[in-house]
């Protein structure tokens, strides 16, 4: 998705990181209440320092709705967690997205055009009450939305075992015969063998290719239709990534986070979503070596704040989610100042449909979960 990003003043640009930081303090103390910041956990520590609060996307927009008294709501992280705070937050409330740029390639994998068309051929072949749309947060507005006026729900990483299983047993409407879950199809395939299904139950719909690249019988039967989308940072952890951490530390601990593949997954000690890794961590006892698959900035903080245990990335190449490092201290900076001065930079808003339509699907997974 293009987004358009101004180039920042030269002011910024050329700034040492000392110097950032005193724009930055100066201008969060005078902004005080009215501003609230989000760090999401893979942002860097340049950015992370000045949060109020640190989670998953989920959770820091929660959070944000937790604080009315902020006029503003600074979101670090990218944009399809900006558009959930939008969601979420009042109406006297702008939510700010310090870049632009700052998206997922991830969630473009899965366009409202795409998964419009995708379900006007599933209808053409199969019975559409019995399809239920799962959409992972990882995901655009206007794609919560989609799934919450065809009767689906949004899941995360922690709960979507939780909601596929009612996606299939549901009682407040036609039990569903398969689930169409987009955009990341590794999450929706470890977590379908989590619930004890095999990938005789499971197809990847292809959206460059008609009918997803799938032949009718499978359209009909197939239990899972995979979105083919993936998370450019968590594909790149292999099992030959975690046979030599083991080779290395024979007593290691492997931890994976569940966008990685399922052969991956199925070598490691421990699946889980970033929460789920973080206090797989505290749990670990004293001298532990861990081995992560998942973002570079947050492993690395996880070492640090963790000096009895040893914490490493899997991927020895430690790639960084190169969208969300582009919130810098550079951008923070512009932001707040802005703000300081009145001028609100890069709102993120969701039309109301849109939104009340998310809405109606993050409430379902609320009271699912």
């Amino acid at each position: 998705m293009l987004r358009l990003q101004v180039q920042l003043p030269e002011q910024y640009l050329q700034a040492t990181q000392e110097e950032l930081s005193e724009r930055i303090a100066t201008a969060k103390a005078t902004l005080g209440e009215r501003v609230f910041i989000l760090g999401h956990h893979y942002q860097r520590d340049e950015v992370m320092r000045w949060a109020d609060a640190r989670g998953d996307s989920f959770r820091l927009s929660v959070l944000a709705q937790e604080h009315p008294e902020a006029e503003f709501i600074v979101f670090c992280g990218v944009h399809f967690m900006a558009e959930a705070a939008d969601i979420l937050t009042g109406d006297h409330q702008q939510v700010v997205l310090p870049d632009l740029n700052a998206g997922c390639s991830m969630a473009d994998m899965a366009d409202i055009d795409s998964v419009e068309e995708a379900w006007e051929s599933l209808a053409e072949v199969t019975d559409i009450e019995r399809v239920v749309p799962i959409t992972y947060m990882n995901s655009a507005a206007n794609l919560k939305a989609f799934v919450g006026k065809q009767g689906g729900a949004v899941c995360t990483s922690t709960n979507a075992r939780a909601v596929l299983d009612w996606a299939l047993h549901r009682e407040d409407g036609p039990r569903g015969k398969q689930v169409l879950f987009f955009p990341d199809q590794h999450l929706g395939r470890n977590t379908g063998f989590q619930m004890g299904f095999n990938d005789s139950d499971m197809a990847v719909w292809n959206p460059r290719k008609e009918f997803g690249g799938l032949e009718e019988a499978e359209l009909k039967n197939r239990t899972f239709l995979l979105w083919k989308g993936h998370c450019s940072v968590h594909q790149r952890f292999q099992p030959e990534h975690i046979q030599a951490f083991r080779a290395q530390y024979p007593e290691g601990i492997v931890v994976m986070h569940p966008e990685c593949s399922h052969e991956a997954c199925e070598l490691a000690d421990q699946v889980g979503s970033t929460d789920f890794i973080i206090r797989a961590i505290e749990a670990a006892p004293s001298g532990s070596v861990i081995g992560v698959g998942t973002e570079i900035h947050l492993v690395q903080r996880l070492n640090n704040e963790t000096p009895d245990k040893t914490v490493i990335s899997l991927d020895p190449l430690v790639c960084p989610c190169s969208t969300m490092f582009r919130i810098d201290a550079p951008h923070l900076a512009w932001t707040l100042e802005s703000l300081v001065e009145g001028t609100v930079r890069n709102r993120i808003t969701v039309n109301p449909e849109d939104a009340h339509w998310a809405r109606v699907a993050l409430e379902r997974m609320l009271e699912i979960t």
